[in-house]
């Protein structure tokens, strides 16, 4: 090796330390900003005023890792229904904390439904449905207001097909009047700083404790949300919650939210996240949780599953074997961490390998924490598994799949379970 040659740097997120805010249920305090990790938000489309159906989800999205979830305020029913929900989810022992997201009345059902402001964990405000002219600042102090009388954080949300007209308006006759004009976007982007920078600091000096305050600017380009969001987090310190709006159906809104996110967190931008996906017909809604967490996972951020390797298949793995196994132990894995989340602390962080054939199938499966190579085609029916880096058994035969579970099972056992290490695995009488 040259020795003149410098080390090549190990890609990492950067870090970006934005204030702290605490959104809080009961004894669950989930901090957003500062050194805590990038937070994962979903949201219910069930109707509010359904409340078996909107806890029933709110639980679902809970256990899939959504850290808080938001729900639609819209009306004098709807606000009735939170402290309703909220009583239900307590009793199921689900402490994920509620947002409200209010538009156009929010002033009015916080403040003529206190249950309501008090069961709610944070409150979303979009400053361009708050009302005109003088009715703006007023109706947005009434929100202020009953944020700061029941201890709640803020998030201002700015979406860029809601914008303060008045404030577009300003701003585009500002440009008219440069010598050299900017690009529409370009107004546009600063309209959305603008507004949410503009609008947090009036909070600030309404009396709400600047700490508890979370902006956004929602877009549905990426390239748009990536300028907006660098721009926002070069302007101001409060936390940013992320998302690209209307991203749309399955590949489509899983891509473009995943690129877009994606550039931003590895910049240190971006406090908490949502993915905002359109399901699919039959689709569960816990989807848009299981893409953010993959998206934090992936980048090394966060880690809430055990993660699975598998090859994509070629010529060499015709069978499908290798893709059913991979298939079962995620769905295995998943299906499990609700329960082993408090009995193996670390498991998350576990590495399993499912490989097709010979080829990349050993190497990957030693780099892993567990691993198995399967036969591939035409090649002997002999599965290897790898355990912490070296061959500990063969499988073989038509229980591969089964067999290989119970050997993950026994692996996450020894390895987290309380009071034990890794123990050595029983050698197979497959070997």
């Amino acid at each position: 090796m040259n020795s003149s040659i410098a080390p090549i740097d190990v890609a990492e997120p950067g870090v970006r330390r934005s204030r702290t805010a605490e959104v809080v249920w009961a004894g669950n305090v989930v901090t957003v900003g500062g050194a805590a990790p990038v937070r994962v938000q979903s949201m219910t489309n069930t109707d509010t005023v359904d409340v078996i159906g909107t806890a029933i989800q709110v639980k679902e999205l809970a256990l899939a890792g959504s850290e808080m979830v938001r729900l639609t305020v819209n009306t004098p029913e709807a606000a009735q229904a939170v402290p309703h929900i909220r009583e239900q989810l307590d009793r199921m022992g689900v402490s994920v904390p509620l947002i409200g997201d209010f538009h156009y009345n929010g002033h009015r059902l916080l403040t003529d439904y206190p249950d309501c402001a008090q069961a709610l964990s944070k409150y979303r405000i979009n400053p361009g449905n708050v009302g005109k002219g003088q009715k703006r600042d007023l109706q947005f102090g009434q929100m202020i207001d009953a944020a700061m009388r029941w201890g709640k954080p803020v998030r201002i949300g700015v979406n860029w097909g809601s914008l303060d007209q008045e404030l577009l308006a300003d701003l585009m006759d500002q440009n008219s009047r440069r010598v050299a004009p900017w690009d529409a976007r370009q107004v546009m982007y600063e309209a959305l700083v603008n507004s949410a920078i503009t609008s947090a600091r009036l909070a600030e000096r309404m009396g709400l404790d600047g700490n508890q305050i979370l902006l956004s600017c929602k877009v549905s380009g990426v390239q748009d949300l990536i300028s907006v969001y660098r721009e926002l987090a070069r302007r101001c310190d409060y936390a940013l919650h992320l998302g690209l709006t209307e991203a749309g159906m399955g590949t489509k809104g899983t891509v473009a939210s995943t690129a877009a996110l994606s550039v931003l967190l590895q910049e240190g931008i971006g406090d908490t996240i949502r993915v905002s996906l359109t399901p699919q017909p039959g689709e569960p809604r816990t989807q848009e949780v299981l893409v953010a967490s993959e998206i934090l996972q992936a980048l090394g951020l966060r880690s809430f599953v055990p993660s699975v390797t598998a090859c994509p298949g070629c010529g060499r793995t015709t069978s499908s074997t290798f893709q059913e196994l991979a298939k079962q132990i995620d769905d295995f894995l998943r299906a499990q961490m609700p329960v082993w989340r408090s009995r193996y602390p670390g498991v998350e962080k576990l590495k399993v390998a499912v490989m097709g054939c010979i080829v990349n199938g050993p190497g990957e499966s030693k780099h892993a924490d567990i691993g198995i190579s399967l036969p591939g085609t035409g090649e002997a029916p002999a599965a290897p598994v790898f355990i912490d880096g070296e061959k500990r058994l063969t499988l073989r035969g038509d229980t591969i799949a089964r067999e290989f579970q119970a050997i993950v099972e026994n692996y996450i056992d020894n390895r987290f379970g309380p009071g034990s290490g890794m123990s050595a695995v029983a050698e197979s009488t497959h070997g």
